[in-house]
């Protein structure tokens, strides 16, 4: 390939070789080529075409497992499909659903009785694909949305197998959601539906009438970065136009009646007696700097005629919650039905005006109201904390949970909802912490549907954990006594296996559905009986990628300069002996974290007991093209005593790096010449600062990244400060920045419609530039229709011929260095 005097790949040599590249660079757009997406080197390219394993599913009486078919990586077509991004949501328009970019389709069904016997298979329409699959509450029937040519359809599928049936016509509106919930007694369904007429949607592309204004007048209003906002008078008329949804009750024989009037309903959701709705709706005016879920809102019940019965809360815009993480939206929050009661409210308040900032005793309080809504409501527990959650139980049990971000504590408290008021404290925790989780409890669906905690005979809340050892995750089911805490462990996984409990088929928890793999056996359904001990396979899924069976793999430790304990998992090739092959080229793949205790940050935990293959645009195919790969090192960026962990996040950073590449040389696998690294979202942060500010790497992968944090001013990641607040920590932690330090090749990849908040493709095409003008190696490679994590299968597969392609070039077929700079952890390297 030719390269220029400075080092940027030219637009020639670009184009040939490009796929879809908009490269920023002056004649790219007359250079005639046709840019086409590249194929990846086999055998990555059959792994891509290999055929998922279908998903299971447990049925809520015990008797059923559903299989779901999976489609796979979809084609390009499918993403090219209209596209509408409004208020924080991306839709489809010709089906009022969710984007394909958002949406995994399944493509078959069948039931299989645990009792034995062949699967079912369901009939449906030929070439159909359908999504949100949700049992009836009795567990007979499995409700789904099946994407035809004018919209979505509800079906169902009764567990006997035969044809699906037809329960709407194509109207359900599923654009914030899957647009249906089963009711109680699971006679039918409440169904958002589009209202009947709607006719076509508002014509937008008339010239304006007058320019888009908006204007505050003093009000602190600090916003963090979102993404698919409205941004114009258009925008709000086809905002109302596909969200608007028509609340409909469909019995299971297709009978219909509507419930109230339509609106823009963002929820809906029957008392578990089936006697009300609480409804969430969204009115104007709306908002072009917050989404939807932050306009102004009315929540408030009705009975099934959709008769107004009790207003909860009518809340304005809120476009003024300050930006810490802990900070939350005055007024009733987290509004629902309370799973144990015919049809008790539960909602949250904040204490504290929801700014962390403000001194208070009492942070949140948890508050109910029973039927018929006209007493006092009834504080059942405040809380020092945020309000993390409750799970219910029964009649005098529940566990309520509550947060800090700031310190990484959670407090788990027991409350009796029929003496409320109090509660105590079950257990205290830093919720970062592996080794020492205690799990969450057991829930299960109720006759209603209503997931409720299930109890051991004794009375013990039944607790499932990952089980996180140095030595692996083996999970576990133990039983935890509500007044000490004190667990019992009942069952864990057998050594050198990872096998966690779909559902349980019996009172006394002792038969039980399971998801087991071992390092060589991909997951699989089994049929497992305690007091037997026996273990029967329900399903026979195969190895997706064999390719990969006979790769190694290890757990590795070593320590960084300030003795925060570090760790990686090592792959190597198939067939790779170091005594006779040497080292190799090596790419290291990893994602920094936060932390507030050093100790936690260190903990290690194997993942030898795993089944693992790579799928999408997984880094670990590059072991199929003769590298090595250091997965996931770790890269704990550290706040002890108060500190802020951003402050010192370059030199975190580096000692990390530097740690990580002396473990892979000292053990002879890796050449310290041929070493890269990469990384995705905040991987991609971290690597172009590992090559601005080191020279420990030939070459870097960047994958949908952010490295301007001033253009995320009101916080990233973990960082709750804003920019006015840590103007020098925002400066030192964005690679941009030191652009003219990157003395590496990177290679930048981003998908153009990339929806996570603050990796806006603006954030790589602006690096590109500032790299280009000062003269560094650099490849910038735009994925059209790509979201933040890439579906296509033409995009996922020309992601891994770039990668392979990038690293061949720079690092396995390099130089080797001059000594000085292939220096391995030298503190002299650190300008880069």
């Amino acid at each position: 390939m030719r390269v220029s005097a400075f080092g940027v790949v030219s637009v020639l040599a670009l184009l040939a070789v490009a796929g879809p590249v908009l490269a920023q660079q002056a004649g790219a757009q007359q250079a005639g080529a046709a840019p086409t997406y590249q194929e990846p080197p086999q055998p990555i390219a059959d792994i891509l075409d290999s055929r998922p394993s279908p998903t299971p599913s447990l049925s809520p009486d015990r008797q059923t497992l559903a299989l779901f078919d999976r489609s796979n990586l979809p084609p390009i077509e499918e993403l090219a499909e209209p596209m509408l991004r409004l208020a924080g949501y991306r839709i489809n328009p010709r089906n009022n659903g969710p984007a394909n970019s958002r949406i995994s389709w399944l493509t078959g069904m069948s039931f299989q009785d645990l009792s034995g016997g062949e699967p079912r298979m369901v009939g449906l329409p030929d070439g159909a694909r359908f999504t949100s699959p949700s049992w009836s509450p009795d567990g007979r029937s499995v409700a789904f949305l099946v994407d035809e040519s004018e919209g979505m359809a509800l079906y169902v599928a009764g567990v006997q197998g035969g044809p699906a049936r037809r329960l709407t016509t194509a109207r359900v509106n599923a654009a914030t959601g899957s647009g249906f919930d089963w009711l109680p007694d699971g006679s039918g369904l409440l169904v958002r539906m589009v209202p009947a007429g709607r006719g076509g949607a508002p014509d937008v592309t008339r010239p304006p009438t007058g320019p888009v204004v908006e204007e505050t007048a003093g009000r602190a209003a600090p916003v963090r970065t979102y993404q698919d906002l409205l941004g114009n008078p258009g925008d709000e008329a086809l905002f109302d136009h596909y969200f608007t949804s028509q609340l409909t009750l469909v019995g299971l024989d297709g009978t219909t009646r509507n419930l109230g009037g339509p609106g823009v309903i963002l929820g809906a959701s029957t008392s578990p007696d089936g006697r009300y709705v609480l409804q969430t709706r969204i009115k104007r005016p709306y908002s072009y700097v917050v989404p939807a879920g932050l306009f102004p809102t009315e929540i408030f019940v009705t009975d099934m005629q959709g008769r107004l019965v009790h207003g909860v809360a009518d809340l304005p815009l809120r476009d003024d919650v300050p930006t810490a993480f802990d900070a939350v939206a005055p007024g009733p929050r987290a509004v629902q039905w309370r799973a144990d009661a015919d049809a008790t409210l539960v909602w949250v308040l904040a204490q504290d005006g929801g700014d962390p900032r403000n001194a208070a005793e009492v942070r949140d309080r948890v508050l109910m109201l029973a039927a018929p809504f006209d007493a006092a409501p009834t504080p059942l527990i405040d809380l020092k904390e945020r309000y993390a959650g409750v799970v219910w139980g029964d009649a005098d049990t529940a566990l309520v949970n509550s947060r800090w971000f700031n310190t990484r504590h959670e407090t788990r408290w027991i409350v009796d909802p029929s003496m409320p008021g109090q509660g105590r404290v079950l257990l205290e925790r830093n919720y970062q912490d592996r080794l020492n989780d205690p799990g969450q409890p057991v829930t299960e669906p109720d006759d209603r549907g209503r997931s409720r905690i299930r109890f051991a005979a004794d009375g013990r809340i039944l607790m499932a954990g990952q089980g996180a050892t140095r030595a692996g995750e083996y999970p576990f089911i133990a039983a935890m006594e509500p007044l000490t805490a004190q667990s019992e462990i009942l069952w864990r996984a057998a050594p050198g296996e990872y096998e966690t409990v779909i559902g349980f088929l019996d009172d006394s928890g002792r038969r039980m559905v399971t998801r087991r793999e071992s390092p060589t056996a991909p997951p699989n359904v089994f049929l497992r009986d305690l007091d037997t001990g026996s273990a029967m396979a329900l399903t026979a899924f195969p190895d997706p990628a064999p390719q990969l069976a006979a790769v190694t793999r290890e757990l590795i430790t070593y320590e960084r300069s300030d003795g925060v304990q570090l760790s990686g998992t090592l792959y190597l090739p198939a067939g790779y002996d170091a005594a006779r092959d040497g080292p190799l080229p090596l790419v290291m793949w990893a994602y920094p974290a936060e932390f507030t205790d050093a100790a936690v940050a260190g903990q290690v935990v194997d993942t030898a007991n795993r089944f693992v293959r790579p799928g999408g645009s997984s880094h670990l195919f590059l072991l199929t093209q003769g590298y090595a790969v250091l997965d996931d090192p770790s890269m704990p960026i550290v706040g002890v005593n108060g500190a802020e962990p951003n402050d010192t996040y370059v030199e975190q950073l580096r000692a990390s790096a530097e740690a990580a590449v002396k473990a892979v040389v000292d053990r002879g696998v890796a050449d310290p010449d041929r070493i890269a690294v990469g990384g995705h979202s905040y991987g991609a942060f971290m690597t172009a600062n590992l090559l601005a500010h080191t020279d420990l790497f030939r070459a870097g992968i960047a994958r949908s990244g952010a490295y301007n944090r001033t253009l995320t001013p009101f916080g990233f990641q973990s960082e709750q400060r804003t920019y006015w607040e840590a103007t020098e920590t925002y400066t030192a932690v964005s690679p941009f920045t030191y652009a003219d330090r990157v003395n590496e090749p990177i290679l930048l990849i981003h998908g153009e419609a990339d929806d996570n908040s603050g990796t806006f493709p603006v954030q790589s095409e602006r690096f590109y530039a500032a790299l280009k003008g000062h003269g560094a190696t650099v490849r910038y490679v735009v994925l059209p229709l790509e979201a933040h994590g890439y579906r296509a299968r033409e995009s996922v597969g020309h992601t891994l011929w770039e990668m392979v392609r990038w690293l061949d070039l720079h690092v396995k077929n390099a130089p080797p260095r001059a000594p000085a700079v292939a220096a391995v952890a030298a503190p002299e390297a650190a300008g880069g």
